[in-house]
């Protein structure tokens, strides 16, 4: 009751009184305001992961945008000896691989060559088949083309760390424009601080040089010695003291292909029927890999489940 006797509604200390269709529209209005800071925090983007350490793990992924390492507690690495029409390859990628392993000199390496011809899976196999009843595994850690920019940073941990790495890019292979194969230079020797000795570089490509051919008659063109220029570029994939190449498959290495998987999978099926399926699968996708192979028994396997 006010002193001349209305009544008012009561509001905040020291302020006017509001009346009912003020505090009504108050109301609304921080509804609506509750309802947008909601909406906002589920557009915003979750909090940071933390980084995994290296002892968490032996195989990893590096996300060098956000500074962290994830760990991969299974790479689904298949054993060596399902590889096959790539034996002398698993041979040098092995050997080189025990040797880095037991703290001897080992080459970075590149492989290279045609799609689906078992580049990726090797290093995977590779990695597992040495950790095999090893006291010290080696740690596996994947990079992004994208993130090469950031390897320093990752480096910098690994320099500090007991263990020894082995840094794979899956897939590289830079076009005009791109400059990551600088950074990628002076990572593999041409720096002051360069690798450390407890890494090693693996990675794969379509292409020997990893550079476009494009690529590399533009700098060509326009350079006052291009002789120089390429050199320049090409010199990318000289820092990789080992060179493994990886070719198409004939006929007689692709079936021999679907029969190991065929064996490993304990598939029961006839074997002319198996054959004359797996020749027409290799035609429909006009070529004949260990990838295509494996594509293959998959869909043998779905189809005998």
């Amino acid at each position: 009751m006010t002193p001349d006797g209305l009544h008012a509604t009561a509001g905040p200390p020291n302020r006017p009184a509001m009346s009912e269709s003020e505090w009504k529209l108050a109301a609304e209005d921080r509804a609506v305001l509750v309802r947008i800071a909601e909406a906002l925090e589920r557009l915003a983007p979750p909090h940071a992961v933390a980084s995994a350490d290296f002892g968490d793990a032996d195989a990893f992924a590096w996300r060098g945008a956000e500074d962290r390492l994830i760990a991969v507690p299974d790479t689904r690495a298949l054993d060596l000896d399902l590889l096959l029409g790539i034996e002398a390859q698993k041979a040098q990628l092995l050997a080189n691989t025990i040797a880095f392993a037991d703290g001897r000199p080992a080459n970075n390496a590149l492989l290279w060559g045609a799609r689906g011809t078992g580049k990726s899976s090797l290093v995977k196999s590779v990695h597992a088949h040495v950790n095999r009843g090893r006291a010290d595994p080696l740690v596996l850690v994947e990079v992004h083309r994208d993130e090469i920019v950031r390897l320093p940073e990752l480096l910098d941990r690994m320099r500090l760390s007991p263990r020894r790495f082995l840094l794979f890019c899956d897939d590289l292979s830079f076009d005009a424009g791109e400059s990551q194969y600088k950074s990628l230079k002076a990572l593999l020797e041409g720096g002051v601080e360069g690798r450390p000795d407890n890494v090693l570089f693996y990675a794969t490509s379509n292409r020997r040089h990893l550079l476009s051919r494009s690529m590399i008659e533009n700098e060509e063109a326009a350079a006052i010695n291009p002789r120089d220029a390429v050199d320049e570029k090409v010199s990318l994939s000289d820092r990789f003291g080992l060179w493994i190449g990886f070719h198409a498959v004939d006929q007689d290495a692709y079936l021999a292909m679907v029969r190991s998987y065929v064996a490993h999978f304990g598939l029961a099926l006839d074997e002319e029927r198996v054959r004359t399926m797996a020749l027409q699968w290799a035609a429909a996708r006009g070529a004949r890999s260990g990838r295509v192979a494996w594509q293959f028994v998959q869909h043998l396997r779905s189809q005998a489940a």
